[in-house]
């Protein structure tokens, strides 16, 4: 039964990601502007539909094949690629001081990084 949650918890974190990938292809203003961001001309489009986008979509992508398949290696990289925004976002943090508007982004990676690194503990390998 818990492996069942962990694995339906990461497929919808998966599914999330993938939407959050496809509105940053369909609409990068909107969506840029949900995530504090303002893109300037044609590369700042493109940055966001490129780099923001490719992120969110190899997350999403990655984490939704790991819970279809129960296949723990297929989370490493999800894992990584989350848990280094996460420490840019503390980085940023120590840096830039505390703000309440960069708490939620935070705890938001925080638990995705605990459930993909419980996901990598108890999904099985795919042979």
């Amino acid at each position: 039964m818990g492996r069942t949650i962990i694995r339906v918890s990461v497929g919808v974190a998966g599914l999330l990601g993938l939407l959050a990938a496809a509105r940053l292809l369909l609409q990068p203003e909107a969506a840029a502007l949900k995530l504090g961001l303002t893109p300037i001309g044609a590369v700042g489009l493109a940055s966001l539909r490129a780099d923001l986008a490719g992120f969110f979509a190899v997350t999403g992508g990655l984490s939704l094949a790991a819970a279809l398949h129960n296949d723990r290696r297929l989370v490493l990289a999800p894992l990584l690629l989350i848990g280094a925004a996460l420490a840019g976002r503390c980085l940023n943090l120590a840096v830039q001081g505390f703000s309440a508007e960069l708490i939620p982004p935070i705890v938001i990676e925080a638990v995705l990084v605990g459930l993909l690194a419980f996901a990598r503990r108890i999904f099985g390998v795919r042979g």
